[in-house]
């Protein structure tokens, strides 16, 4: 029988402890055999919590066990900090790491820990200050794959580019959910070798997952009665879960009415993706000095609020107006689907995150007062967005910086602080505007735009970018989006074959054009920056 269908077998009751002692042994020559089967090296997912911790530490007893000579293949050790994970966790993983690595090099061992972090282009500050994204929803779930999935994988794939292969070792389990479960039973159907399955992301990888068929009660009895092999306390790790559950108890299962503290869920501090953050509540609920981390708290409830829509734009990124139909008492409303967050908003955003972030700094325990919320990388990058991408040229995150902080920003990004404009031309062209937004941001974009290009010794596309500027700028919101019904009332047209509606539509765009353009001649042509250009080239 092989190991898998043991392991079936066993997951169809419950494993009384002498049983999961055997299995444990099962699983310690199986991890052994597998390492020793090839020369593929492995890559293990820790994230601090009781799964990955009972995984690795199955690993770590298994290889330990090994004669020094068959130790020959490095096993990495990779966790992914978000920058934006619960500070409790966040430090005990690092912590955890760094004994990790002592541990490996004393014991002889092959465990190589890597702390991995997101590009500093891709952070969770840099998407909704720096781009205006909104917090993340289900439909609009930005945040996993920059902040997680492409850490690890830029690192698995380099592993696989050095090796031609790697094994990723993951503490799923089957008992997490129907849907985990489903999902692993499917690609147990594809497996090309035994126990291991295949990774549908990365190419030339498998996928380990030891524990997948361990009920929670077994995690934890597992860490409660095996020594941590690393010399971490996984009685702490246990108090850590159990200060993380709502009624402040995290009790070894003895029948099916004792709750489980294994929901106890850690995660990002931000996470608007769950009603509310059970875990950083819990903590501060139950320990009096963890009641610093509250302003986090509070900050998360403002980032889950539900949002005004005058705080965001009326198009999209990329200035277009995208319609959508939403639902009101009183029928069906065609909008325009919120966009980003406006300047006033990300500024907002970013004055309160420092403002927490000090407090915090002020209040923490003497070992968490260097705690950093947003690093001086992810304010130099939010810096150029607003500067070149959004043409803010008044350049306020440096003010902002220095009125909360009392300190002034210094911008790691070599010639960020030069610019031909600044605050006092942004003051003046706000008064020549006399309050009028969409004016003000068309004057700042075409302003900007010719600096951008000024510094180019060859401006080969300036006329289509200023023509950009028009299309996305110079409609009020009110033309933009009667603008924007306009198009999806003819493409509705066009898809039902209404040809009377289609021509009426287009007969009425060619009167209105003619309204608006009245006076000009038959023979003038349309008058845009490229046309000019042309028509210079051609005089020329």
């Amino acid at each position: 029988m092989t190991t898998a269908q043991q392991a079936e077998n066993k997951n169809q009751q419950t494993r009384t402890v002498a049983e999961l002692v055997d299995y444990i042994q099962v699983l310690t020559t199986e991890i052994q055999e597998l390492y020793c089967l090839d020369e593929i090296p492995w890559v293990v997912g820790y994230s601090g919590g009781k799964d990955s911790t009972a995984t690795l530490q199955l690993i770590w007893n298994a290889i330990a066990a090994l004669p020094p000579e068959k130790r020959t293949k490095t096993i990495y050790v990779i966790t992914t900090d978000t920058l934006v994970e619960n500070p409790i966790v966040a430090a005990w993983v690092r912590s955890s790491l760094k004994q990790m690595k002592s541990e490996a090099e004393a014991q002889g061992l092959p465990f190589a820990p890597h702390l991995l972090q997101p590009d500093f282009k891709e952070t969770f500050w840099v998407g909704l200050i720096g781009k205006g994204y909104p917090a993340p929803r289900g439909k609009f779930r930005w945040c996993t794959e920059r902040l997680k999935i492409n850490p690890s994988n830029r690192f698995i794939r380099d592993v696989i580019r050095a090796s031609g292969e790697a094994i990723v070792v993951l503490g799923t389990r089957k008992a997490e959910s129907t849907k985990r479960a489903n999902r692993m039973k499917k690609l147990e159907a594809q497996r090309v070798r035994d126990r291991l399955s295949p990774n549908m992301n990365l190419p030339n990888s498998l996928v380990y997952s030891p524990i997948e068929d361990w009920e929670n009660d077994e995690v934890w009895i597992y860490l409660m009665q095996w020594e941590n092999p690393w010399g971490y306390s996984n009685k702490d790790l246990f108090t850590m879960y159990r200060g993380a559950s709502a009624d402040n108890e995290c009790p070894l299962v003895v029948d099916t009415s004792t709750p489980s503290c294994g929901s106890s869920r850690f995660g990002c501090w931000v996470c608007t993706l769950v009603s509310q953050d059970k875990s950083l509540a819990a903590m501060i609920q139950n320990d009096e000095e963890k009641e610093w981390m509250q302003p986090l708290l509070d900050f998360r409830k403002e980032l889950d609020a539900e949002e005004t829509r005058d705080k965001r734009d009326f198009r999209r990124r990329n200035g277009g107006v995208q319609l959508y139909e939403r639902n009101l008492d009183e029928g069906i409303s065609i909008e325009p689907i919120p966009g980003p967050f406006i300047k006033e908003a990300r500024e907002d955003w970013l004055r309160k995150l420092l403002t927490v972030e000090k407090e915090i700094r002020q209040t923490a325990p003497e070992n968490m007062r260097d705690i950093t919320l947003i690093t001086l990388e992810e304010m130099s990058e939010i810096r150029r967005i607003w500067l070149e991408e959004r043409h803010e040229f008044d350049d306020s995150l440096p003010r902002i910086y220095q009125e909360v902080t009392g300190e002034e920003f210094q911008d790691p990004r070599p010639g960020a602080d030069y610019s031909l404009l600044g605050r006092d031309e942004w003051i003046v062209l706000e008064e020549i505007c006399e309050g009028d937004a969409m004016h003000l941001e068309l004057m700042a974009k075409l302003l900007d735009t010719e600096r951008q290009y000024r510094k180019k010794t060859r401006r080969v596309g300036i006329y289509e970018t200023l023509e950009k500027c028009f299309n996305t700028s110079s409609r009020s919101p009110e033309d933009a989006i009667k603008n924007a019904r306009l198009k999806r009332e003819l493409s509705e047209a066009v898809s039902q074959g209404d040809v009377a509606k289609v021509k009426q539509m287009t007969l009425g765009d060619v009167a209105a054009i003619n309204e608006v353009d009245e006076g000009k001649n038959e023979s003038d042509e349309e008058v845009t920056w490229a046309s000019m250009k042309f028509k210079k080239e051609n005089s020329e």
